[in-house]
């Protein structure tokens, strides 16, 4: 029979023998039945006259300092989608997600750059198949995440303010395929990118698998065009050059032609790829330039079968017609599925270093 997993429009009518569940503030463990029963929460004041099932718990409070755990499930089962909307300086909230009782996490991003929205402030929506940002400060996501025993999913404020978050984590429990892989992000930045040093997306990638997206963050610190550095994917024991090399950055995102339309930078969203935030300068404190990039590689996914290192170039333009490498301020987020265990994560920079400044 069906087991649940790998919807799409296509198979929507079959029948399955998946449980469907949900973790929110009103549920925090996804039992059956054992939603909106809370007696104390965020909303008990509001909810004084009405009690108990009108709700009393919508969001949680992380303080200071805090780890907190959003979901601890037992599987076999599949997470489907997670929406959440927290308050205080995404880059200060770190979502961590581990597979199997794994001590390290195979997922360990800021929220904001998780979910393809590193810059803060006024609106921008992001539209794509696996992530979504929707008025105001609504992030989901649709990446299918399977497991077999367990998984944990965890919320750490670094940030020296309380930080109320609201979040709803829905799952499947069903049986697994033995093909299906675990679910990675890792995130990294450099700030400034070091004089002719390529940028790394990702490396030290050990195991089976494929990458499914990158997510960019890119503050400008030269004048000019910024984006004719190419992309390269080193699979499977490539050494100094690559099996797959791009032909610029724009064009890695989909784009073309510095993403220009009549003089101007031009935001767009589509299932696969965006431009979906340009940051321009005000005159006066905003500056620099900042772009907020996504492209996902769902039709066209890179399979590696033993390791796999991603880089990309910072390259402009200088005098006499020749590139200049940049020295820009540059995160990104890496998705890939692989076979486990997973190597451990570079240490995230601390709260100063992640901050965008």
């Amino acid at each position: 029979m069906f087991n649940g997993l790998g919807v799409h429009l296509s198979n929507l009518s079959r029948l399955s023998n998946a449980k469907t569940r949900s973790i929110s503030a009103e549920n925090f463990n996804g039992e059956k039945g054992k939603g909106g029963m809370a007696v104390h929460g965020t909303g008990e004041t509001a909810a004084r006259d009405l009690g108990r099932g009108w709700k009393v718990s919508p969001s949680i409070v992380i303080k200071a300092g805090e780890v907190r755990t959003l979901a601890d499930i037992e599987g076999p089962g599949a997470i489907q989608h997670i929406w959440m909307t927290p308050t205080g300086l995404y880059r200060h909230a770190i979502l961590r997600i581990y597979w199997e009782n794994s001590e390290n996490p195979s997922v360990e991003c800021p929220v904001g750059d998780f979910f393809a929205n590193a810059y803060q402030g006024t609106y921008s929506p992001l539209i794509s198949l696996p992530v979504c940002v929707n008025p105001s400060s609504a992030f989901n996501c649709y990446w299918e995440m399977p497991f077999r025993k367990a998984c944990r999913i965890t919320m750490e404020n670094i940030a020296e303010e309380d930080m109320t978050l609201f979040y709803q984590i829905d799952y499947t429990l069903t049986d697994v395929p033995e093909d299906c892989a675990y679910f990675h992000a890792q995130f990294r930045r450099v700030n400034p990118l070091p004089y002719k040093q390529d940028y790394t997306i990702l490396d030290n990638v050990r195991g089976k698998g494929q990458y499914v997206g990158t997510y960019m963050a890119w503050g400008v610190n030269n004048c000019g065009w910024w984006g004719e550095g190419e992309i390269k994917f080193f699979l499977d024991g490539d050494q100094d050059y690559p099996t797959i090399c791009g032909t610029g950055t724009e064009d890695y995102f989909c784009g073309s032609y510095d993403f220009d339309v009549e003089g101007h930078y031009t935001e767009f969203c589509t299932p696969y790829s965006g431009l979906s935030r340009v940051i321009r300068p005000d005159g006066l404190y905003q500056s620099q330039q900042r772009f907020s990039l996504y492209r996902w590689h769902i039709a066209d996914p890179i399979r590696f079968d033993e390791n796999l290192r991603v880089t990309i170039q910072a390259l402009g333009w200088r005098k006499g017609g020749r590139y200049l490498p940049l020295q820009d301020d540059i995160a990104s987020v890496a998705y890939w599925y692989q076979t486990l265990p997973a190597e451990k994560f570079p240490p995230l920079p601390d709260a100063d270093g992640l901050e965008i400044i």
